[in-house]
Order: C-alpha cells, then structure tokens, then sequence
C-alpha cells in the first residue's frame, strides 16, 4: 500500500463525558489512510468517524493491538473494509 498513514489517538486518561473534548484532527493529506486508536468509549469513536466524514482520507482504520490497523471504511480500490495493516504495531 502507499498511502501516506496518519494517526489519530483520540484516547482519554481517567474520567471521561460526551462533553469531554475531542482532541484536534491531524492533517489530512489527500488518499491518507487515518489510523483511529486510543483508550475511548464507543461513542467516542463514533464522534471521530463522524468528524472524518468527508475528509480528504482514503480510508479509515482502528487500531487493533492485538491485530494491527483493522480498515473500516475505503474509497479506494486498493484497501478494502477488512484488510489488516500489520505495520502498525504499537500505538
């Protein structure tokens, strides 16, 4: 794969709400692959790929540490919901 791969860690240390900020969204290069990861709640998720909808990103991914970059989201033919990018081992 060549797309460029951008990280975002939306996770949070301690107490948490839904008022709970989210953390500013890295730049997107246009045909990125964005990475989501970090300790959340699902919602917390569920704000993030609300806010990449639309972005410049060519596909969305959650970090797994048990499987690497799991791809949810593609609009390119060349990643497909599914894939595992096992690159990204660490967060």
């Amino acid at each position: 794969m060549t797309h460029p791969i951008v990280k975002w860690d939306i996770g949070v240390e301690g107490a948490i709400t839904p008022q709970t900020p989210m953390p500013t969204m890295p730049e997107i290069l246009r045909g990125a692959v964005v990475v989501v990861g970090g300790r959340a709640p699902i919602w917390r998720y569920g704000y993030a790929f609300h806010k990449l909808h639309g972005s410049a990103a060519a596909a969305i991914a959650v970090f797994d540490p048990r499987l690497g970059a799991v791809i949810i989201a593609s609009h390119t033919p060349d990643v497909a919901e599914g894939d595992v990018l096992t690159e990204i081992t660490s967060w």
